[in-house]
Order: structure tokens, then sequence, then C-alpha cells
């Protein structure tokens, strides 16, 4: 299943591959160099694709539960201070895309969207540590019917440079469900509370709306 994201992307790139690859057969050019061209422009178009790809999840749904909010590899649990929305103490988990991750962005609890912002910004690498404060980012907070506030954070990386976002204050977040998508290697940050019960490791490999990585203590 191809996400809605790369339709134009998937398309255009296959009308300039194919394009490319009929120059060098109507210009003559040799035959190895045209079986090279039309090898390279198909492991490009294979790659764009996978890249758009939307697998269906199966997602263990309990209130209790912290989904994984993207697929990728854990890269920091640590205490922090967060400073845009808590301005307090939170648990941070940091998982990291790499662009041959699925990029589909999940809800990682269900309940009532409370925050959602935009930030414009740069494009240091996903893993940089002043990432998740001076990249281009959105940060979404719900609260859950326990009434837990999680926020979890979109950030562009070098390549990065779309975030798409699907929501906005008042809607309901369903565990699981798709929120949004970034397109090229990227990061999400999830803000905990404190003694939150982490089940994941760091450099875990973990699956979007799959993945239990931590359970609160409700």
């Amino acid at each position: 299943m191809i996400h809605r994201e790369g339709y134009g992307l998937i398309t255009w790139s296959f009308v300039f591959l194919g394009l490319l690859s009929g120059t060098t057969y109507f210009f003559g050019a040799p035959f190895w160099l045209q079986g090279f061209v039309y090898l390279l422009s198909l492991v490009m178009w294979l790659l764009i694709v996978q890249f758009f790809r939307n697998p269906k999840r199966s997602t263990p749904k309990n209130e209790k539960n912290i989904i994984a909010p993207a697929d990728g590899k854990v890269v920091v649990i640590e205490e922090v201070e967060e400073n845009e929305y808590f301005k307090d103490k939170r648990l941070q988990v940091s998982i990291f895309m790499s662009p041959l991750n699925v990029h589909v962005n999940r809800y990682p609890v269900s309940g009532n969207v409370e925050y959602v912002k935009y930030h414009p910004g740069l494009y240091l690498v996903a893993w940089h540590p002043k990432s998740s404060t001076d990249n281009e980012r959105t940060t979404v907070v719900v609260k859950t019917s326990a009434g837990q506030q999680i926020l979890f954070r979109q950030i562009a990386g070098a390549l990065a440079r779309r975030i798409k976002y699907y929501c906005k204050v008042g809607d309901k977040a369903e565990q699981g469900g798709e929120m949004g998508f970034i397109k090229f290697g990227s990061r999400v940050d999830l803000f905990l509370p404190t003694g939150t019960k982490v089940n994941a490791k760091l450099n875990e490999i973990v699956k979007g709306g799959e993945t239990i990585i931590a359970e609160l203590n409700i």
C-alpha cells in the first residue's frame, strides 16, 4: 500500500526516469550505457516507491500503553527539561528514521489533541542534540482519558524538508492512527511523565503503531 503523500513524486519520477531512459535510446548511446541508465532508473524509482509504503499495522490498544509513533531506531532515552509546553522535567524517548524506514507517523496514545504548533527552523542532521529545538518541527500534545498529557514532536533532518501533519486542536486521537508523515530521513521525540516505565532500549528497532515502548503509571 502506497501513502498518498507519495502519489505525485512517484508519478513524476516515473515520467522523468522514463524520459531519461528513452533519451539514451533515441540518441543511440552505447548498449552498456543504455543498460546502466535503465537499471539505475529502475532502482531509483523502486527506492522512491518503497519510501512511501504504508503497511497496515495491528495496534495493541490500551490506555496504559505508549505505542511507537514511528518506525526506526531508539536513539535517546533520558530525562530532560521540556521548555515548549510543559516547562518541566520529562522523560524523552527519541526514534530516528532512516530513508529506508516507513515514514508514516502515528498517535502513541488515544485522547484529545490539546496543542499543535508548527515551527520553521534549521535542517541539522536528525541525531544532532539541538535538532529537537532548532530544526523545523511540529509539536503535538494529546491528553488521554486518564488525564495524562503526552507530547510528541516531528523533527525534520538534513534530508527531510517537508513535515506533514493532519491534526488540529480539538481532534480525537486514536492510538496507532495516522497523524502525519515526514519526507526523507528524520526523527520523532516523545516526552512522557517522569517515572514512566520504558520498555524500549537504546538502539532497539521499533515499529510505529505496534511496538509498546513505554507504559503509563495509571
